[in-house]
């Protein structure tokens, strides 16, 4: 039997009748990805202006990057606030995750979407309130104002990742523990929390990146010495077009995609 004619699921459906469905998935996946794909090549350009394909290569924009005090502070900015908003927004999000749904209840499901509605809420409006509030109280311009407004952004991302795993996990494993004679506190870090590392370590990865990559808010509330890396292009794009753009987003590819294979990696092995 030859691998179209194989069943592709439990539902005996076989490759050959589902040859549309992956004809589309790989026409999406070309239409999300060329665009990303296509600034890679642009970054070498040699041209004063964006170009493709380049007619000439080279590694003149990198150069620039590094050697513009304006960039590498910004990138300094963006690697700060996003390491503290990880910091912040994992335990945060992993205690209001874990103390959802142990207790469960109506109430708990409320309170869940409460915390939800930074996701569901247009990000534009997040950051009009946010600089509204944070310019009377003297935050605009500040690690600690980006990093409390990312953390809003991050902790529901976290509390997704860390609630589907609790799913998977037994709690009765807890409960005997305490019925030994542990704390819910100890019982939580000697036995849950092992169990759902992985889980935690993606979240903050995500928190992490979802941190460097924001834009909107850094546009309202970053500037002067602590403007972002995401804020620096914007103003570029605005103000000129600057083939540094392309190699900066090139190398902000290549962390995010180091970072979850990475993840993977490590993920697969624990799990051998």
């Amino acid at each position: 039997m030859s691998w179209w004619q194989k069943a592709a699921s439990e539902t005996q459906v076989t490759h050959r009748q589902r040859v549309w469905l992956y004809i589309l998935a790989t026409i999406i996946m070309f239409l999300l990805v060329i665009p990303t794909v296509i600034v890679i090549p642009m970054s070498f350009s040699e041209s004063q202006y964006l170009e493709f394909p380049p007619r000439e290569w080279s590694l003149r924009w990198y150069q620039e990057y590094l050697n513009t005090p304006r960039w590498v502070n910004a990138t300094i900015t963006s690697f700060k606030v996003a390491t503290l908003t990880m910091l912040v927004a994992t335990p945060f999000g992993t205690m209001a995750a874990y103390g959802l749904f142990v207790s469960g209840g109506r109430m708990s499901k409320m309170l869940f979407f409460t915390l939800m509605t930074p996701m569901i809420v247009p990000v534009i409006l997040i950051a009009i309130g946010t600089f509204y509030v944070f310019g009377r109280i003297g935050l605009v311009n500040s690690i600690f104002g980006l990093v409390m407004a990312h953390t809003v952004l991050s902790v529901p991302i976290v509390m997704i990742i860390v609630t589907s795993a609790l799913r998977t996990y037994d709690l009765n494993q807890e409960r005997v523990a305490q019925s030994l004679g542990s704390t819910r506190i100890r019982a939580f870090f000697e036995i849950t929390l092992p169990q759902l590392k992985f889980s935690i370590v993606t979240a903050a990865l995500l928190a992490f990146l979802t941190s460097f990559d924001e834009v909107i808010i850094s546009i309202f509330l970053s500037g002067g010495g602590n403007s972002t890396l995401t804020k620096q292009m914007f103003s570029a794009l605005r103000d000129y077009i600057d083939p540094t753009i392309a190699a900066i987003s090139t190398l902000m590819i290549l962390l995010s995609t180091g970072l979850m294979l990475g993840l993977q990696i490590l993920g697969g092995r624990g799990a051998r």
